[in-house]
């Protein structure tokens, strides 16, 4: 794992949007997978300042939802949905043949499960998956537990996933989660995880210590032989490493 830390989370947001544009570069239909929340929004507004510059940069890129909130309408300002739509397909130019999501109010989330990974079947694997840090350890919505799911699931969301910034936006509390599984992002080309802010430097310490266990399920991630970590200096605070290891 390639571990740098970075000043601050405009630092870090550059180098994460820096880094997905090199991949772009390098595959102009890249499949990138899509985390949401707090952290990554600064690199989706870097992103979106590029295609301002150079949208032709855009024009092959394909999205992939990483997670979904159940039981909210697709429309609910707290929604992976919204919040995917605002800030990133809407401002690249991304339309719906390009884009893969989960919805979030399926009249059955079993088959909804099936079919994104029906989809990721065809249209993978994911070339560079887009990761934030859970404050109990989990990514996407693979939650701490005795064992976990590898394939598209129905999560239960635990009570600190529950106290996420976004639900507090929904309009609804959700009733369980949607996500990829460990095995769909284990197989991505590169995984590039944020870490950012002091709220995450107990979890960043208990990440970074290298323990494998499903008890904190980002900890998979060492097993994956092309990791980028990046992390601001409040988040890396607590842990015992220099960097770029």
């Amino acid at each position: 794992m390639e571990i740098t830390i970075l000043e601050s989370h405009e630092d870090l947001s550059r180098q994460a949007a820096a880094t997905i544009l090199r991949q772009l570069e390098a595959k102009k239909d890249m499949l990138l997978c899509a985390a949401t929340g707090d952290t990554p929004a600064r690199t989706y507004e870097l992103m979106a300042q590029e295609y301002r510059h150079r949208p032709d940069r855009f024009s092959d890129l394909r999205v992939l939802k990483l997670d979904e909130w159940g039981g909210l309408p697709m429309t609910d300002p707290g929604s992976c949905e919204n919040y995917l739509q605002t800030r990133l397909l809407s401002q690249l130019d991304i339309n719906d043949s390009r884009f893969l999501s989960f919805r979030s109010d399926p009249a059955d989330p079993q088959e909804e499960c099936r079919r994104i990974q029906g989809q990721l079947s065809q249209a993978g694997p994911i070339d560079c998956c887009l990761l934030g840090l859970g404050l109990n350890g989990h990514i996407g919505f693979n939650e701490p537990a005795p064992f976990l799911q590898p394939g598209c699931h129905i999560a239960r969301l635990s009570t600190t996933t529950l106290r996420h910034t976004m639900v507090a936006e929904a309009k609804r509390q959700p009733t369980y989660g949607l996500t990829l599984g460990m095995a769909d992002i284990l197989q991505a080309g590169m995984i590039l995880i944020l870490i950012s802010g002091s709220i995450k430097k107990d979890i960043a310490r208990k990440f970074l210590s290298k323990q494998v266990t499903p008890e904190l399920p980002a900890s998979f991630l060492w097993l994956h032989a092309n990791v980028i970590c990046l992390l601001d200096k409040e988040a890396a605070e607590a842990c015992d490493i220099q960097g770029n290891k």
